[in-house]
Formats: C-alpha cells, structure tokens, sequence
C-alpha cells in the first residue's frame, strides 16, 4: 500500500504522511513506545504486550477517538518513523489539547517533528477550529522545547502532572 492513502490520510507535508492506523502499525509502534531512549523524556518504556494489545484495538477502530496518536510515515520509503496527534489532558484543572511528537531515533535530527507538527498544529487551528494547543515538555528535553519553539509555541509556566512529573507548558493560540 501507498504511504498516502486519501481515505486514511489526515494531513501530508513534503516529506512525511500523517495518517489514521492500520494493523501493520501494531508492531513498530509498539517497538516505538518500548524504546527506553525514545521515551526517555515521556515517562519510560511501556510494556510491549500491553502496547500490542491497545495498537491493536486502534487499528481496528482507528477513528473511534476525536483526538489521538497517529502514524507518521515517511513518504520515500514508506516506513512508519513516528507517532504524532493531539490529546485531551487536564492541566491543573483546564482542559488542554496537548500536541504529542515522538520519533523513532533514526528520524532524528531530519527536522520531521518540526514539519509535521507544524502541518498539525496548522490542521488543528485551521480545521479543527481549536484555539489553543499546549506542550507538556520534560524540563531536560532541550529538542522538544526547540521544535515547540518552531511550532510558534512560548513558554508558559512549569506545572506538576497528576504522576508528580514537573513539565514546562509551552503554549499557542490561534494567529
């Protein structure tokens, strides 16, 4: 199958698709979020049987949330190097819709967040209509802060997550 299928694609940038799931995703996402490097900065390695487990429930419903992770490919070659979306989370009360960008580490450093988080977060003001979209970034993840920097994003204040974790909140409005 194509890397961009206009039935599945939710938006496409010059190098990168960014789609809904499919069953041949279960697998390298799962090795995506198991990644103990890769998730370093968001909270650590989960467990892969528990991944297979819920990637698999997305893939046969991959459009049962408004708002979620999805797979990023690379249109040259096909391959899944990323899981990038939009997600509700509480933040002291608010809610927030958070942009969420992890990348397997061959991916890094080709300016892949920066391109399709930026596609996104154009997708969610202009399409969706949101008016806000917040960053929760680990206070050592000098690469994330930079990319929400890019996005237009500033930072907002540090604030502690439900798990005790301390996070910088960058935020953007609608220009």
């Amino acid at each position: 199958m194509k890397a961009s299928d206009p039935v599945r694609t939710i938006l496409e940038t010059e190098r990168l698709v960014l789609r809904y799931q499919n069953a041949a995703d279960v697998a390298p996402l799962s090795a995506l979020w198991s990644d103990p490097v890769v998730t370093k900065f968001m909270g650590g390695p989960r467990d892969k049987a528990w991944l297979v487990a819920e990637f698999g429930k997305t893939a046969r419903k991959p459009r049962a949330e408004k708002y979620d992770l999805w797979p990023l490919i690379e249109k040259s070659t096909g391959t899944l190097v990323g899981h990038i979306g939009l997600l509700d989370k509480d933040v002291e009360g608010r809610a927030e819709i958070e942009i969420v960008y992890v990348l397997i580490k061959s991916a890094w450093g080709k300016g892949y967040a920066t391109e399709a988080a930026g596609a996104l977060t154009r997708h969610a003001f202009d399409s969706l209509k949101l008016d806000r979209l917040i960053a929760l970034i680990d206070p050592d993840n000098a690469n994330s802060e930079r990319v929400a920097e890019r996005l237009g994003m500033k930072f907002e204040k540090m604030t502690i997550r439900p798990d005790g974790e301390i996070k910088k909140l960058y935020s953007a409005g609608k220009e």
